[in-house]
């Protein structure tokens, strides 16, 4: 039988591990310290140099680390800007490539930096109470934008209250906290501090910020500067419910000089993420409706600054576009996810879509999300995060029609590793005929001859998507034997508006169980799995739906249910996304609607469940409640399944942020899975 470690086990592991331990050939758990990958690749604006965000991990202080790289890509050289204890985060070219503008903790909280690279020398600009985000160079290389967060203060039924002076020196219990408004918790966040974003603007060589938008509404990035240094366009809600409003958004223009505040779209949904033509005569945004559904396809879209007649480019595009950059006249070069890929596509003034690049990737680690990111020079060369299923990203580089690869952050460790092949698979699910996209890692060294435990992984959302990506816990499980199914159910994003709603009102449902349970019997078909020893896992909606399938089906060996929704009724109304979550996946309000709530939550079928079950979720999770995990607990308690609940301190939704998470989660899952699988073929 195999031995598997407990966490405290590993602990000592990682801080004993020898040489001849990183050397084995296979991925180990103390590997997943030695991962690296690149992330915000931004190219200078002559397309000489790429600066990037190079991510790892501090296996002492067991936190992410994110540094800034430098490529040059005509000499060729690589070598870091900053690589020490902080972290450094949003690089930006000046317009004229001189200076890097960017964030970081160097101060204790993520402030402006700037740096001069000819002259090497580096300067803080701001000493700010809050965050920094979503900088912006002006045009001229003057001025430059941002975001931050400026608190509201007390309420005015706080400051009604008249409390009693606390006699110095006295042990008081601490102040109450008095929550007053609909959006009042965030996940990562806690109970936040009432405070509303607003747009600053401080010169380029250092000065005072200064705030130059007003009132009590969220003025959210990404900015964008007229082409006169003028205006700043952003994205807002100033309608008086706009808390309640969660589909909605406009653009606006503010001068910087007289504040004074223009409202420039008014379309049903949101808009945001503006940029202006060279000439300012059109100003580029995404746009999205309102209907009340859980997915709705982003649009390139155009604005007259003329006549301000708008223009959707990408209408007959059924995809989400996620990002894009200006190139040429008049044509863009657009970010969108398309069967489990993103890619790089051109898209001229009358939308036509040419495709660029399908292998924009590898900036999550965990697991087999769809990734990644792209920026594009003035002479049209591209920088991009470029992955695969056996890396994470590296930064890539596109020009002319011809693509390399720059970096090789991770040669020195996967080299050395045999890693799971990632095998394509299409099928029709059992339910209706609907045809699922999916992918299935075989273990290394892999014999067809031979039979495998089967473990099906179900990516959350439900309305994101898996593809033929690196992931360190699949591999994991790969390595300890198991063949890993992963697909993109319906539900799923990257197939278009028709698929992604196939689950609007029906999440979780039979139809999402039958396009997994079809997976199972498609990789039976194959004739390397072993049908006795058969396990699920998810996490979030994956979670959902790992709770639900049990309540379907025996026929898993065991379950791993990570970060779930159990009861609908309860979770909407203590979890950070009631909000949205209500009024897009659901026809109404849970009281008046509960059989429609309890007929999708999995403790509805609880009474059917046998399957032994590992259930795990951060303790500071509010996207899906620990109080939802409990309820799941204690009732497969009361019937006497066999389960166990794992609470993770300090974790919140993201539940594998940190390195010694994720490598606890996958090896919990394995001993659990390990205590199930029957010995006769091991």
């Amino acid at each position: 039988m195999k031995t598997t470690l407990t966490l405290a086990a590993f602990s000592t592991l990682l801080g004993l591990a020898s040489a001849n331990s990183y050397a084995d050939a296979k991925l180990n758990s103390e590997d997943i310290f030695q991962l690296e990958y690149a992330a915000s690749t931004q190219i200078s604006p002559d397309g000489k140099k790429i600066v990037y965000e190079r991510n790892s991990f501090d296996i002492m202080n067991d936190k992410p680390k994110r540094a800034l790289w430098l490529y040059n890509v005509q000499t060729k050289e690589h070598y870091p800007l900053f690589s020490d204890q902080y972290n450094y985060s949003q690089p930006r070219w000046s317009p004229d490539g001189s200076k890097i503008a960017f964030t970081s903790n160097r101060s204790g909280s993520r402030q402006l930096h700037v740096y001069w690279v000819k002259q090497d020398k580096l300067a803080m600009l701001t000493q700010l109470p809050k965050a920094v985000s979503n900088i912006t160079w002006s045009p001229n290389g003057e001025q430059i934008a941002f975001t931050m967060n400026v608190p509201q203060g007390k309420s005015t039924f706080a400051k009604s209250v008249k409390l009693p002076t606390k006699p110095k020196g006295a042990q008081w219990s601490e102040p109450v906290k008095v929550i007053d408004k609909a959006r009042y918790q965030a996940d990562g966040r806690g109970f936040i501090e009432p405070a509303f974003r607003h747009v600053f603007v401080l010169p380029a060589n250092g000065g005072t910020p200064r705030q130059i938008t007003q009132g009590d509404f969220q003025h959210n990035g990404p900015l964008a500067w007229s082409p006169d240094n003028q205006h700043l366009v952003f994205s807002s809600d100033h309608h008086p419910e706009w808390e309640y409003r969660t589909t909605e958004a406009d653009l606006y223009k503010v001068n910087v000089n007289s504040t004074t505040l223009t409202q420039l779209t008014d379309l049903p949904g949101r808009e945001y993420n503006p940029t202006f033509s060279n000439k300012g005569d059109k100003l580029a945004f995404v746009s999205r409706g309102n209907e009340p559904v859980p997915y709705i396809n982003a649009k390139l879209t155009l604005l007259s600054t003329k006549d301000n007649k708008i223009k959707t480019l990408t209408q007959d595009l059924d995809r989400s576009v996620a990002d894009y950059q200006w190139s040429g006249k008049g044509d863009f070069v657009i970010q969108y996810d398309d069967h489990g890929k993103r890619l790089l596509a051109k898209v001229s003034s009358r939308g036509k879509v040419k495709p660029l690049l399908d292998d924009l990737s590898g900036t999550t680690l965990g697991r087999p999300y769809v990734s990644g990111n792209f920026t594009m020079a003035n002479n049209g060369a591209i920088a991009f995060t470029q992955g695969n299923s056996h890396s994470p990203a590296d930064v890539g580089y596109f020009y002319k029609g011809k693509k390399s690869t720059l970096t090789q952050l991770n040669q020195d460790l996967l080299a050395s590793k045999t890693l799971g092949e990632v095998h394509e698979i299409t099928y029709k699910s059992e339910f209706d005929g609907e045809q699922i996209q999916g992918w299935y890692i075989t273990p290394p060294n892999f014999d067809k001859s031979k039979k495998y435990p089967l473990l099906v992984e179900i990516h959350g959302g439900p309305h994101l998507a898996y593809g033929p990506h690196f992931s360190a816990e699949l591999q994991r499980y790969a390595a300890e034997g198991y063949v890993v199914v992963y697909v993109n159910y319906r539900g799923s994003t990257s197939y278009g508006e028709r698929f992604a709603l196939l689950l609007d009102g029906k999440y979780s449902s039979k139809e999402d169980f039958a396009d997994h349970n079809s997976a199972v019997d498609a990789l039976i078909a194959k004739g390397f799995i072993d049908q006795d020893n058969l396990f699920i896992a998810g996490g979030s909606a994956g979670g959902i739906a790992t709770a639900y399938a049990i309540g379907l089906t025996d026929r898993f060996n065991a379950a791993a249910i990570t970060k779930p929704v159990i009861n609908w009724i309860s979770k909407v109304l203590t979890a950070d996304s009631y909000l949205g979550q209500i009024r897009n996946q659901f026809p109404g309000l849970p009281w008046e609607n509960l059989a429609h709530y309890w007929q999708r939550s999995p403790l509805s079928l609880v009474g059917n469940v046998t399957t032994p079950s590992l259930i795990m979720t951060g303790e500071l999770d509010r996207r899906t409640p620990m109080s939802e995990s409990e309820q799941f607990y204690q009732a497969l308690k009361l019937r006497k399944v066999d389960t166990v609940l794992v609470r993770v301190p300090g974790a919140p939704h993201g539940i594998a942020g940190r390195p010694s998470r994720m490598i606890s989660k996958i090896e919990h899952t394995l001993a659990w899975f390990e205590m199930y699988r029957k010995p006769q073929d091991k």
